[in-house]
């Protein structure tokens, strides 16, 4: 039976709680796999398993109380290896990486900030910052709407202004906000939001990263700012994208933990 995995710890982590369950329809006991100085925090992968409700609670469940005892290094939803013998062998191979990343993100969380753009608001600035586009819609009001080029014309420029002010909000909130955290890592871009971004930051401080953010939306009203955390530091397991295993593994999917 393939091996669903949770997390990563040292094998000196402290063992979770007798009959803890996690992901599975009903759900299916978490064990701990140990290899040398590593342990994988596991469970039998449920055949036909969707990231439904529950078994996202169950997934980020196990890891907060996995992680109440000490780092760990936590794998996204859907991460599924053939077996325990090919954990084990991923284990012994990063050994040297997963000491350091367990090091490096003891009692830091993961923050994700997705940033979007109150349209009425935005136009707004988008307006008083360009006199050309107030000057030709002005022109267009007073020409009963003005021609088709003009119109035209107009809804180029206003999408330009709009995609520019875009960029620079985008850049200038990651200039903001990176000074206050310890790593950044940039999470891909999708439909409806100017900015996607995790910050790793300290667990028991994290009051200075929390107030830049409150800067940001009192001095950028035009911003809408959705903040998820503190979260496991997914984003942060590898340099890039993390999975729990090589070529050894496969995934039934994977939800980002950032949301």
């Amino acid at each position: 039976m393939s091996t669903y995995v949770y997390g990563i710890a040292a094998s000196s982590h402290p063992a979770l709680p007798d009959g803890m369950d996690g992901v599975g329809k009903p759900p299916l006991p978490v064990r701990i796999l140990k290899e040398g100085e590593l342990a994988a925090i596991v469970g039998d992968a449920p055949e036909g398993l969707r990231p439904k409700r529950n078994n996202l609670l169950a997934h980020q469940n196990v890891l907060n109380e996995a992680g109440a005892g000490g780092p760990v290094l936590p794998m996204r939803f859907g991460s599924v290896a053939p077996d325990d013998a090919a954990i084990r062998g991923v284990l012994a191979e990063r050994a040297e990486h997963y000491h350091e990343r367990l090091k490096t993100l003891a009692g830091k969380a993961e923050y994700n900030v997705k940033a979007s753009h109150d349209e009425a608001a935005a136009l707004h600035r988008v307006m008083s910052e360009n006199p050309e586009i107030r000057t030709l819609t002005e022109a267009n009001r007073q020409a009963g709407g003005g021609s088709h080029e003009q119109r035209l014309r107009l809804g180029e420029m206003v999408v330009a202004a709009f995609q520019s002010l875009e960029v620079e909000d985008a850049v200038e909130l990651r200039h903001t906000l990176e000074p206050v955290a310890e790593a950044i890592s940039v999470g891909p871009g999708s439909t409806g939001w100017l900015a996607n971004m995790s910050f790793l930051v300290d667990r028991t401080s994290p009051a200075a990263f929390l107030d830049a953010v409150e800067a940001v939306r009192k001095s950028h009203p035009h911003l809408e700012l959705r903040v998820h955390g503190p979260l496991p530091p997914y984003s942060f397991v590898e340099p890039g994208p993390s999975q729990p295993t090589d070529t050894r593994a496969g995934s039934v999917g994977s939800q980002t933990g950032g949301g």
